[in-house]
């Protein structure tokens, strides 16, 4: 029980300093910064999951870091996370030189994304349906649907 509460401490601190350019510019700094991200979200604490997946994504080095990112994105979403949710939808959408573009599966992600509350995954969700895709028929009664959950979210 005490090691959860030295790994939530550690956390918090981590992410107040995360903010200081110095720091995170300190190989020491980042890698004692990355320990405590890493430790909470293998804690499986969805915040912690879905911003160290970020980091990963968008920071890391190299694929398995990149791999890492979307696995702990993939967590997170499933754990609730919007943010998660929507990013995993964009990187669906987008593929890679792994695998193609998958319209249905970026569905999917944003549909959990506009129910979790995240008003640019409802607009996605719009556009998608509004124009279709790969595995995504046209459906204008749904874009609609989602037009008006995106207005009801603040956009």
């Amino acid at each position: 029980m005490l090691w959860r509460l030295r790994a939530r401490i550690g956390y918090a601190l981590a992410r107040r300093l995360f903010h200081w350019a110095w720091l995170v510019k300190q190989p020491r700094g980042w890698r004692w910064l990355e320990g405590q991200f890493a430790r909470m979200a293998n804690l499986g604490d969805v915040v912690a999951q879905s911003f160290y997946g970020h980091i990963l994504l968008f920071r890391g080095q190299g694929l398995a870091a990149r791999e890492e990112g979307v696995r702990l994105l993939r967590l997170a979403a499933i754990g609730g996370d919007a943010k998660a949710a929507y990013q995993l939808g964009t990187l669906s959408l987008a593929g890679d030189t792994r695998q193609a573009p998958d319209a249905a599966e970026a569905l999917r992600w944003w549909t959990l994304a506009a129910t979790a509350g995240h008003p640019l995954a409802a607009q996605r969700l719009a556009d998608l349906y509004r124009v279709g895709g790969p595995g995504v028929p046209v459906d204008i009664e749904q874009a609609a649907r989602f037009v008006q959950r995106a207005q009801e979210l603040g956009l």
